[in-house]
C-alpha cells in the first residue's frame, strides 16, 4: 500500500526531519539572496530563443509544401512550443522569476502558449500537485483520472487499456491539461456548482478558440497557397509538444522510487514533513545540459519539488546540495537516464492494467510504490560505531533488495 507514515518509512526521528528542514531552508535563503543579474540574462535570453525559434519556424513554413522546409519548419517550431511549455510557461507561472518585477514575465500576467488557462494550471499544478504531491485522493496528477499507476487504486476492467490511455494522453496532452481543472467525474457525480462548472467551461472554451484560431487557421491562411502543409506542420509541432511534456512529467512522478502517499495527516504536516514528503515522491533524470534546458530544468525534479518557485537554472547547483542531504541523513535520491527513467513508467502503466493477482512483489513492496511496512516494523535509523555512518532508509532498501535477490537464487 502507499505510504502512510512518511517520519516512520524515512527511517527519521521528529528531531531529523525539522534539522533536515533547517538545512533545506538554508538552501532556500541562499539561493534567494544570490538571485540577480546573471539570472535575469538568463530568462531574457531564454525568451528570445524562444522567440526567435518560432518566428525561424513559422518563416520557413511559407516553404512548406516543400518536404524539407516542411520537416524544419515543424521541427523549428516543435522546439519553439517545448520551451515555451517547459522552461517559460511552467515555471514563469510557479513565480520563479516575479522577485523580478518584471510585468511581461510575471506570474500573474503570462499566458502560455497551451489549451488550459494560466488560471486553471495554477490551481491543479502549483497547488493542489504540489500541495498534496502523489497523495491518493487529492493530487489529480496520480493517473490524470486514466490511468492506474498504483496499486493502492483498485483495479477494474476499464485500466486493461492503461497502455492505450496513456499513449492517447502522451498525443493529446495539452487537450488533456485542459478538462483536468473541470473535474468532469465531479460533474457527473453533481458535486460541482452548476454555475462554476459553465464558468470553467466558458474559460477553457475561450482559450482553445485562441489557441485554435492560432495554429490552425491564422498561421496556416498567412502562408497562403501553403497553407495546408502550414496546418498539418502545426499540428505536428504540438504533437512533438505534447509527447515530450508528458514524458518528462512521467519521469519525475512515475518510475521506481517515486512514492506515493495516502491522506493520512497530509493537512496537518509541518514544512520540514513536506520537504520530506516531496524528497520521497519525485524523480530525477540524468542527462546533459541540453536536456536539463529542454526539459524546463525539470530533469531535477526533485529540486524543483523543494523549491518551486526558485529560478530553474539554480537547480543544478541546488542538487549537490541535496544530494549532500541524502547522504547525510541516508535517504535514497531517485534519479536515472531519461530512457531507463520512462522505461520505468510505461512498465508500471503496463503492470497495473492488469489485476493485482497477476503481479508479484507485495502491495506494500512493489517496484511501483512501497510503504512503511515493508521493513516489517524496523524502522529505526541507527549509527555505525566504527564508522559514524547513519544507516536508515537508503540502507534498509538496499538491504531488501539483497535478500530478495538471495531469495530468488535460493528458490532456484
Amino acid at each position: 500500500m502507499a505510504i502512510a507514515d512518511v517520519k516512520e518509512y524515512a527511517h527519521l526521528t521528529d528531531a531529523d526531519v525539522e534539522a533536515l528542514g533547517r538545512e533545506l531552508d538554508a538552501i532556500r535563503h541562499d539561493i534567494e539572496e544570490a538571485r540577480g543579474e546573471r539570472d535575469a540574462r538568463y530568462i531574457r535570453n531564454t525568451i528570445r530563443l524562444q522567440r526567435g525559434l518560432e518566428f525561424s519556424g513559422r518563416a520557413v513554413l511559407f516553404a512548406s509544401r516543400k518536404r524539407p522546409a516542411w520537416l524544419l519548419g515543424a521541427g523549428l517550431l516543435g522546439l519553439s512550443k517545448i520551451i515555451e511549455n517547459m522552461e517559460l510557461g511552467h515555471n514563469v507561472m510557479h513565480g520563479q522569476w516575479d522577485w523580478m518585477n518584471d510585468p511581461e514575465i510575471h506570474s500573474t500576467t503570462w499566458e502560455w502558449d497551451n489549451n488550459d488557462p494560466s488560471a486553471h494550471w495554477k490551481q491543479t499544478h502549483n497547488y493542489l500537485h504540489h500541495k498534496y504531491t502523489n497523495v491518493l485522493g487529492m493530487d489529480d496528477d496520480v493517473g490524470y483520472g486514466l490511468l492506474r499507476v498504483t496499486r493502492d487504486q483498485k483495479w477494474r476492467p476499464f485500466n486493461s487499456g492503461n497502455l492505450v490511455y496513456n499513449t492517447l494522453l502522451a498525443l493529446f496532452f495539452q487537450w488533456g491539461v485542459a478538462v483536468q481543472h473541470l473535474e468532469l467525474g465531479k460533474v457527473a457525480k453533481g458535486r460541482v456548482p452548476k454555475e462554476v462548472t459553465k464558468r470553467k467551461l466558458r474559460e477553457v472554451g475561450e482559450k482553445l478558440g485562441k489557441q485554435l484560431a492560432k495554429d490552425y487557421v491564422i498561421y496556416p491562411a498567412l502562408t497562403g497557397p501553403a497553407w495546408k502543409s502550414t496546418f498539418t506542420a502545426n499540428l505536428t509541432a504540438n504533437t512533438i509538444r505534447n509527447v515530450w511534456t508528458n514524458a518528462i512529467i512521467f519521469c519525475g512522478h512515475f518510475p521506481d522510487g517515486a512514492e506515493k502517499f495516502t491522506k493520512a495527516d497530509v493537512d496537518n504536516e509541518t514544512q520540514p514533513e513536506w520537504y520530506l514528503r516531496q524528497m520521497l515522491g519525485s524523480a530525477n533524470i540524468e542527462g546533459t545540459r541540453l536536456m536539463d534546458f529542454m526539459s524546463g530544468n525539470l530533469s531535477y525534479q526533485i529540486e524543483h519539488h523543494l523549491f518551486p518557485d526558485l529560478p530553474s537554472n539554480r537547480y543544478a547547483e541546488i542538487a549537490v546540495r541535496v544530494r549532500e542531504l541524502c547522504d547525510k541523513y541516508d535517504l535514497p535520491y531517485t534519479t536515472g537516464p531519461f530512457l531507463v527513467q520512462y522505461a520505468k513508467s510505461w512498465r508500471t502503466i503496463a503492470k497495473l492494467s492488469l489485476p493485482n493477482k497477476y503481479l508479484k512483489a507485495t502491495t506494500d513492496d512493489a517496484p511501483e510504490t512501497a510503504s512503511e511496512r515493508k521493513f516489517g516494523g524496523n524502522t529505526t535509523s541507527t549509527v555505525d560505531p566504527v564508522t559514524g555512518r547513519r544507516h536508515g532508509l537508503l540502507s534498509a532498501i538496499k538491504a531488501s533488495k539483497k535478500r530478495r535477490g538471495l531469495r530468488a537464487l535460493l528458490s532456484r
